[in-house]
């Protein structure tokens, strides 16, 4: 039976950093509240012009070149996210457009935990030997709703 194996990763964050502090100007909140409830202290928010297939062709190059794999030996894109770029073309295809692949392409959402269910999809393709090398994306902008 064929495994499906992480061979790479690569990630990529925002340069706007809001601390918890922030929200206590319009929200009935404060830091102690949201780190006891949650484990954050800070968070990463997009920059106005930079968009989920953005953020997501940053994080999708490095894990590529940590693999050391070139895009044409991907067989297919799967990208997690609630936040799309669009509603029609998947946003998947955006990078798929960017990175010059010519594979099967297409967004999975689930919310929280999309990530986790793009890469149980994967594996599934993977183990029925339907694709070999896929790359798996998790991009979101949640702060821009």
């Amino acid at each position: 039976m064929r495994r499906a194996v992480v061979e790479s990763v690569g990630h990529y964050l925002p340069k706007r950093v809001v601390e918890n502090s922030e929200f206590e100007a319009t929200l009935d909140t404060n830091d102690y509240w949201i780190q006891s409830r949650t484990g954050i202290e800070r968070r990463h928010f997009a920059a106005e012009n930079e968009t989920t297939s953005d953020m997501g062709i940053k994080a999708a190059l490095a894990a590529l070149e940590n693999a050391d794999c070139k895009i044409d030996d991907v067989d297919a894109i799967i990208l997690a996210t609630s936040t799309p770029d669009k509603i029609f073309p998947a946003t998947a295809t955006m990078l798929q457009d960017r990175l010059g692949a010519s594979c099967p392409a297409f967004d999975l959402q689930a919310v929280c935990a999309g990530f986790v269910f793009a890469l149980s999809t994967a594996q599934q393709y993977i183990e029925n030997g339907s694709f070999k090398n896929i790359l798996v994306v998790g991009s979101e902008t949640m702060s821009k709703i």
